[in-house]
């Protein structure tokens, strides 16, 4: 299922301005509560974001290539809380003092102030439903330092996704992300619960529930400085606006900083259906587990299951 959120990265105020052709300003205040599996987040603040967008064609295809350079200013004020099942044992609170909360009620609090780079190279035809081209993004985040605040770590994100039509209806559809987080003293606390990483649901490893893939303590996930994440699927048309999928995701996450595993890899398979909106494809998926997780524990109770069910709105990638 979707992840529980309410007004999450919602603007309260916007303010865009365009002072160049190929530039663009645009300041934001925003407001909203997240309620994930493992935390949950009260945000405050604003952005503040510079964007040049170019248009030429593109080296591997005759059709336009879109590029997006986004320079982007944070200003936020996090409150977060752990999972209750963290909290209530006695053995974990020296865990929750290493990343950085409170272990008697699991909670931290404080401002995070951060500088994002974004560079997206796009000839998709379609970034919500694309048919054919290829979209590769990376992905820059400095916080602390000379910015202030409560958080102090690099963040580092690569993604590269491919679409290519199969016949005149049937698209194959390729995806590839890797990151990493890097805590300034190398020390975790400096890294808020709530950036660490994690994997699973609707749009990664659709073999686990969400965030249920990340370095365990106690059988409960705890999230993780370095991630990969791979994923591949077959769409092709039954019957009007109804379509099927077929897919394998493949992936994990890692407790340390640039510690990426590739023979260390979570995969799994499944069928899926996709109904065509004005909105997006309706979607459900049914992921099943190659190699499951020994110890994981979802809902303070160990987590037998191979399979789960997603429904969401848009394709998975």
């Amino acid at each position: 299922m979707a992840p529980r959120q309410f007004l999450r990265r919602r603007p309260h105020d916007a303010v865009p301005g365009d002072f160049s052709p190929r530039y663009s300003l645009t300041a934001t205040g925003e407001v909203w509560h997240d309620d994930e599996p493992t935390f949950v987040l009260n945000t405050q603040g604003g952005k503040l974001a510079v964007q040049r967008q170019l248009a030429r064609a593109g080296p591997l295809s005759q059709r336009s290539a879109k590029t997006t350079l986004s320079l982007t200013y944070t200003h936020e004020y996090e409150d977060y809380t752990v999972t209750p099942a963290a909290v209530a044992d006695p053995t974990f609170r020296p865990t929750l003092i290493a990343l950085g909360l409170d272990p008697r009620t699991g909670r931290a609090k404080g401002l995070l102030s951060s500088l994002d780079f974004d560079l997206q190279r796009t000839t998709a035809d379609n970034l919500l439903d694309a048919k054919h081209g290829y979209v590769a993004t990376v992905h820059l985040e400095q916080a602390g330092k000379v910015l202030q605040g409560a958080a102090n770590f690099l963040e580092t994100t690569l993604e590269g996704r491919y679409y290519l039509s199969v016949g005149n209806l049937a698209v194959f559809a390729v995806k590839a992300r890797g990151g990493s987080i890097r805590p300034w003293g190398n020390i975790d606390a400096n890294v808020p619960f709530f950036k660490r990483y994690f994997l699973g649901g609707a749009t990664s490893l659709r073999g686990w529930g969400r965030f249920e893939v990340s370095p365990l303590e106690k059988g409960l996930p705890i999230g993780g400085l370095s991630q990969f994440e791979s994923s591949a699927e077959l769409r092709a048309p039954v019957w009007g606006n109804l379509s099927a999928v077929a897919f394998v995701d493949a992936g994990n996450v890692w407790p340390t900083a640039w510690d990426i595993n590739v023979n260390d890899l979570r995969y799994d398979v499944g069928p899926g259906l996709r109904y065509k909106t004005p909105i997006g494809p309706i979607r459900v998926d049914v992921g099943y587990q190659l190699n499951r997780i020994d110890g994981l524990v979802v809902n303070g109770k160990p987590e037998p299951r191979r399979w789960r069910v997603h429904f969401s709105i848009g394709q998975a990638f």
